[in-house]
């Protein structure tokens, strides 16, 4: 298999559809630590969507919502609430990448254009990945701007958690089609398969999950996809289906190389985690063995811990960020582990299926 055939350099930002942007990009600012740098809207000259662009380390969310009813982004909303449209990528060259993939078998999304202002040119392009999720392409040709064509300088710094870069994206997707999308991401992107987790891996007494992670050649892409397993009850990934109305991004994660420094700010700025009962950090020891962080700090913060033949990682995920039980946060640190913490798949699944209990859906 050709490695990198559409030249992904890496994830140049995510761009959600919400309901409210301004209001969006103030949560994660004030929440999150994300400093607010740009903004497009009616006064750049954007008569579509405003968007304001966030970042933090090398991470970059942009919030956009559609200005008029007829905007597709306006159904998006409708249909899944606030979630994740597009997963974008930095590439050489924009139309040879979108070439490419349509020709290993994407659907288009939207065709090759120019997007150009007073600081130079772009070129973008883009596909259709699961559900109404796409991946844009973007090549930026020297482009001087503070972010893309139509955004203006617009800051509003935050807090600085110490969030560095993407680590993974998770999609899920409906029941007998994670096989068909691992297969589209080593057909299209040229990605490769990572890790497999069977439902024997993520399951409980009542539900269960499989996922497959799909890797471009460098390691630097990561995005597993999950699909319900049959189970007892509605599996964490049925809910989502279920609110998200379809196939879409289930949660995002974050590296930090200070992960308590980085929870206790999250914390801070009003991020809630899910909890994990005390019994957990009673066999942690035996478990994972020794580690560098005080297994105090680690209970009183929530920290999960997992270890594997590199290393071990410490991992918190959030809960749900909307009222929608759909989209989450992880925060993970890795000590030389290059996995996903499957030791913590139990323990996690079980505290989601604690809150899935109280929202009425386990």
């Amino acid at each position: 298999m050709e490695e990198n055939p559409l030249k992904l350099r890496k994830i140049h930002h995510v761009q959600f559809w919400v309901g409210n942007a301004l209001q969006a990009a103030e949560y994660y600012r004030r929440a999150f630590g994300f400093t607010r740098f740009a903004y497009a809207g009616l006064e750049t000259g954007q008569r579509a969507l405003a968007s304001h662009a966030l970042r933090q380390g090398t991470i970059r969310l942009v919030m956009s919502s559609p200005l008029s009813a007829d905007h597709p982004a306006s159904a998006h909303v409708a249909r899944h609430g606030d979630g994740v449209r597009d997963i974008a990528f930095e590439v050489d060259d924009a139309e040879a990448a979108f070439r490419e993939a349509v020709r290993r078998g994407a659907r288009p999304a939207f065709e090759p254009r120019e997007e150009s202002d007073e600081h130079g040119t772009i070129h973008r392009a883009a596909i259709h990945t699961y559900g109404d999720t796409i991946h844009s392409f973007i090549s930026l040709n020297g482009y001087a701007g503070p972010f893309l064509p139509g955004y203006r300088e617009q800051p509003a710094a935050g807090a600085d958690a110490g969030l560095l870069r993407i680590d993974h994206i998770v999609g899920n997707v409906e029941l007998g089609k994670m096989n068909e999308w691992a297969a589209w991401y080593s057909d299209v992107l040229g990605f490769k398969r990572y890790l497999t987790f069977e439902d024997k891996d993520i399951s409980t007494e009542y539900s269960a999950l499989m996922s497959i992670v799909m890797s471009d050649d460098a390691y630097a892409i990561k995005f597993p996809i999950n699909e319900p397993a049959p189970g007892r009850k509605k599996s964490q990934i049925d809910e989502y289906l279920d609110f998200y109305g379809g196939p879409g991004v289930q949660h995002i994660a974050m590296l930090t190389t200070d992960i308590a420094r980085t929870v206790r700010a999250l914390k801070g700025g009003g991020v809630t985690f899910l909890a994990v009962p005390a019994a957990y950090y009673e066999a942690l020891a035996d478990r994972v063995g020794r580690i560098d962080e005080e297994t105090g700090m680690v209970r009183d913060l929530g920290i999960l811990v997992d270890r594997d033949e590199d290393g071990y990682l410490l991992q918190l995920f959030t809960r749900p960020v909307e009222d929608r039980p759909t989209l989450f946060f992880e925060v993970i640190q890795r000590k030389g582990s290059r996995g996903f913490g499957k030791g913590n798949f139990k323990a996690l699944f079980e505290a989601i299926e604690r809150e899935q209990a109280l929202r009425g859906n386990l």
